[in-house]
């Protein structure tokens, strides 16, 4: 007669379901983390995207807690079942996401049902294990007992996403990783049980789970490139996540790329429009610009038209994202493109935040530039705020003058006269101007100084696109892009980041 496999000693089985809870709680905050900053990257306004993701999550999990009152009985059988299923949705949702963005139009219905789905799903999960154990402890050993294990597993989640699992794995290895983590409670709990023939199903169907885990774990990379191909139209030559951001090269024929969480940072055809738009305005109102600071401009094209001015001694340029400064300083293609700006002896690279660096900096210098990506959320709306421009202001030498890149006074006119509006209330007076680039349409400057940056210019004669006409022309204002009232931009009310995001919402459609 065949051996039968034996139950697990009480121990084991108690030691491994208060483990269940630790995973449990870890891998349901790393999902709901994940879909909160997929929807940042790829809907923008960061804040609105975690409050509702959050939100959509935990009423989810209320509704899940609610109805595990109608679970009579099996209720292991069911915890192993709802494992398998968060497995398999929990660990492919961020590459779902990524591939469905480019190929639907309703994604964030997509996005919130997913959210819901899982939710409910996690909220299952813990009623079901109490249930579970409240035959091997007392009611408030169990309670105590499964919140304690939750909460650290929260913890666990809450420190491995951003410190080590983004940074080292990226989002759709982070998903699928934990996944495998959710179907491997799956498994061993399956292992464990005496009688397991009798969950022949629940064993193949996790073992499905589990190998298309694994598979989708290898093939992350390539899945990651599928998204983009399709989000672009054009072939990706380079792509990487940094701690801080997506970066995308993609080339189309003799035009070079850059992606930045899916927003366009320049093309290769027309970035000297806006470079020399941005860049000699400001360096022509000054005499002798000897030192200059650019801010944001990691890819090196601000500080080539910088350095086309033979007075040019030091260039500090302070970005947060070492990825980028390097990408841009070593790759033979880039270079190419920013004329070796980034290995020029003159220059220091500083691989900061730029809010705190500017609150503990001592030099000043005849030329800002401020190149940051446009305002799509609150960590870069700060640096657009009255508080940011008062710690730049004393940077200025005397005589000097900044420059602020402000997106699109057609477009966002609302968000490019609050970036005015936001410079004055800090005390600098302001010159705003605009240009056209093809690959942005309408986009606007601000010119800022301690006095009236007025209206004359010294341009080099060697502009490919900004001449004295142009210059003069950029600062006259039509009716659609005309000043109107708008308030400050604070950091306690960051106006800039909900105007910013709703006048390209109706742009965009």
């Amino acid at each position: 007669m065949a051996e039968q496999p034996r139950a697990p000693g009480r121990s084991t089985l108690v030691a491994l379901l208060l483990a269940s809870v630790f995973a449990v709680a870890t891998c349901g905050l790393i999902y709901e983390l994940l879909a909160g900053t997929i929807a940042s990257y790829l809907l923008g306004d960061s804040v609105t995207q975690f409050s509702t993701v959050i939100g959509t999550y935990l009423f989810a999990m209320g509704v899940g807690s609610w109805c595990s009152r109608y679970v009579k009985r099996d209720e292991l059988r069911l915890f192993i079942r709802v494992e398998i299923l968060v497995a398999l949705l929990g660990g492919w949702s961020a590459a779902g996401l990524f591939l469905l963005f480019p190929l639907v139009e309703q994604f964030r219905l997509i996005l919130y049902c997913l959210v819901f789905v899982i939710g409910f799903l996690v909220g299952l999960e813990i009623p079901l294990l109490m249930r579970i154990l409240r035959d091997r402890f007392d009611f408030n050993e169990t309670v105590s007992n499964v919140l304690t294990f939750d909460y650290v597993g929260a913890l666990a989640a809450s420190l491995l996403f951003p410190l080590l699992l983004v940074p080292h794995l990226g989002l759709i290895r982070t998903g699928l990783m934990f996944g495998l983590l959710n179907v491997g409670v799956a498994l061993l709990l399956l292992m464990l049980l005496p009688g397991r023939a009798r969950l022949l199903r629940e064993q193949v169907s996790a073992l499905l789970v589990a190998a298309s885990l694994i598979a989708g774990f290898v093939m992350a990379e390539r899945i990651q490139r599928w998204s983009e191909i399709a989000a672009y139209g054009e072939r990706v030559i380079y792509a990487t996540s940094s701690p801080y951001q997506r970066l995308v090269l993609t080339r189309k024929d003799d035009d070079v790329r850059l992606y930045l969480n899916g927003n366009l940072q320049f093309s290769a055809r027309d970035e000297y429009r806006y470079h020399e738009a941005l860049v000699h305005p400001a360096m022509g109102r000054v005499a002798h610009p000897r030192n200059v600071l650019i801010l944001g401009g990691g890819d090196g094209l601000a500080a080539r038209e910088v350095f086309r001015h033979p007075g040019v001694r030091s260039v500090t340029l302070v970005d947060l994202d070492p990825a980028m400064t390097r990408l841009f300083s070593h790759t033979a293609l880039l270079t190419t493109l920013n004329r070796n700006a980034l290995t020029d002896r003159r220059m220091h690279i500083v691989n900061a935040d730029a809010f705190r660096w500017i609150r503990t900096a001592q030099a000043r210098f005849d030329v800002i530039i401020v190149d940051f990506p446009d305002p799509v959320d609150f960590s870069v709306g700060k640096l657009y705020t009255e508080s940011f421009y008062r710690m730049l202001r004393p940077r200025l030498a005397p005589g000097g003058v900044a420059v602020v890149q402000s997106t699109s006074p057609l477009v966002a006119p609302a968000a490019f006269w609050t970036v005015a509006t936001t410079l004055e209330a800090a005390g600098f007076q302001t010159r705003p101007y605009h240009a056209y680039v093809p690959s942005f349409g309408e986009w606007g400057f601000i010119l800022a100084g301690q006095t009236d940056p007025g209206m004359q210019v010294a341009l080099l004669p060697t502009n490919r696109f900004l001449s004295a006409a142009v210059a003069a022309q950029a600062m006259i204002f039509p009716p659609d892009m005309a000043r109107r009232p708008v308030p400050v931009n604070r950091l306690d009310n960051q106006a800039l980041v909900r105007s910013f995001a709703q006048e390209w919402a109706r742009y965009e459609g």
